[in-house]
Protein backbone atom coordinates (compact mmCIF):
# COMPACT_ATOMS: atom_id res chain seq x y z
CA UNK A 1 0.00 0.00 0.00
CA UNK A 2 1.30 3.49 -1.38
CA UNK A 3 2.09 5.80 1.66
CA UNK A 4 -0.03 9.42 1.04
CA UNK A 5 1.33 12.69 2.78
CA UNK A 6 -0.80 14.20 5.24
CA UNK A 7 -2.25 17.24 3.26
CA UNK A 8 -2.94 14.51 0.71
CA UNK A 9 -4.76 12.02 2.70
CA UNK A 10 -6.86 15.10 3.83
CA UNK A 11 -8.09 16.15 0.59
CA UNK A 12 -8.72 12.32 -0.18
CA UNK A 13 -11.05 12.75 2.66
CA UNK A 14 -12.82 15.67 2.20
CA UNK A 15 -13.49 14.68 -1.34
CA UNK A 16 -14.59 11.33 -0.15
CA UNK A 17 -16.93 13.47 2.62
CA UNK A 18 -18.68 15.42 -0.48
CA UNK A 19 -19.48 12.47 -2.34
CA UNK A 20 -21.65 10.89 1.08
CA UNK A 21 -25.54 11.69 0.52
CA UNK A 22 -27.01 11.97 3.92
CA UNK A 23 -30.37 10.59 4.77
CA UNK A 24 -32.98 13.28 5.16
CA UNK A 25 -35.05 13.45 8.05
CA UNK A 26 -37.61 12.11 7.31
CA UNK A 27 -35.53 8.61 6.16
CA UNK A 28 -34.18 8.59 9.14
CA UNK A 29 -37.02 8.59 11.42
CA UNK A 30 -38.88 6.06 9.32
CA UNK A 31 -35.91 3.85 9.45
CA UNK A 32 -35.60 3.80 13.16
CA UNK A 33 -39.43 3.48 13.12
CA UNK A 34 -38.77 0.34 11.40
CA UNK A 35 -36.10 -0.87 13.19
CA UNK A 36 -38.06 -0.33 16.32
CA UNK A 37 -41.35 -2.52 14.97
CA UNK A 38 -38.91 -5.08 13.66
CA UNK A 39 -37.22 -4.84 16.91
CA UNK A 40 -40.44 -5.37 19.01
CA UNK A 41 -41.98 -8.06 16.69
CA UNK A 42 -38.53 -10.36 16.75
CA UNK A 43 -37.85 -9.97 20.86
CA UNK A 44 -41.60 -11.43 21.09
CA UNK A 45 -40.59 -14.67 18.35
CA UNK A 46 -37.33 -14.95 20.36
CA UNK A 47 -39.72 -14.84 24.23
CA UNK A 48 -41.82 -17.90 22.30
CA UNK A 49 -39.49 -19.82 20.91
CA UNK A 50 -37.52 -19.49 24.26
CA UNK A 51 -40.66 -20.59 25.70
CA UNK A 52 -41.41 -23.44 23.63
CA UNK A 53 -38.16 -24.71 24.60
CA UNK A 54 -38.43 -24.23 28.01
CA UNK A 55 -41.34 -26.30 28.43
CA UNK A 56 -39.79 -29.12 26.45
CA UNK A 57 -36.86 -29.20 28.63
CA UNK A 58 -39.13 -29.61 31.31
CA UNK A 59 -41.26 -32.22 30.19
CA UNK A 60 -38.42 -34.20 28.86
CA UNK A 61 -36.36 -33.64 32.45
CA UNK A 62 -40.11 -34.68 34.04
CA UNK A 63 -39.85 -37.90 32.22
CA UNK A 64 -35.88 -38.44 33.20
CA UNK A 65 -37.47 -37.57 37.36
CA UNK A 66 -39.69 -40.31 37.15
Amino acid sequence: MAKVAPGEFIRQVRAETAKVTWPTRRETLTTAIFVLILTTLLSFFFFGVDAAFHQIVQFLLSLIAK
